[in-house]
């Protein structure tokens, strides 16, 4: 039989987000967007056939000097897909760091499995960059900057879908 709990026993990444850009001095809470019709189309061609690309918030690995690290800035980037890198950053970002970790980059951003995947004749390609976007405060740049930016990067690339990988 179900028991009733009074609390919830998961992490609420709505509640945390709103707590962490409170904590980083937003005045007002962080409000989601929301869609009434959303921008995603059916694939024009089977998966078998198409390339695939993937989309992380990871972050790029901070320089190992101290001082260019303290400057560091999250941006968008497009880096090859060959060789996957070892390591992004992703300390700032939210996730259960109890739980798990991000040593393992395929745990989260599964370059090698696209790779594989496309050996296999399961998708017909894999996009030759992954893409890296921020993630922001800001829905106004998200919209304007951001997204446009990685829909022109995977345009350049011949992308036909993308798979988004948000820690």
């Amino acid at each position: 039989m179900d028991q009733l709990i009074a609390y919830r026993s998961f992490v609420s990444y709505i509640d945390r987000s709103r707590e962490y850009y409170g904590a980083q001095g937003y005045q007002k809470p962080y409000a989601w967007p929301r869609y009434d019709k959303v921008p995603f189309t059916p694939l024009a061609k089977p998966l078998a056939e198409a390339r695939i690309g993937l989309v992380t918030t990871a972050g790029l690995p901070k320089p190992a000097d101290p001082m260019k690290a303290m400057l560091y800035r999250r941006e968008l980037y497009a880096n090859p897909s060959a060789p996957p890198p070892s390591a992004l950053y992703t300390d700032d970002l939210f996730w259960d760091k109890q739980a798990t970790h991000t040593k393992d980059v395929d745990s989260f951003l599964p370059l090698n499995r696209l790779a594989e995947y496309a050996l296999q004749e399961r998708i017909g390609s894999a996009s030759p960059r992954f893409y890296g976007v921020p993630t922001d405060y800001s829905q106004a740049r998200t919209i304007h900057l951001y997204g446009p930016q990685i829909l022109h990067w995977c345009r350049e690339d011949h992308v036909d879908a993308v798979v988004l990988f948000a820690l």
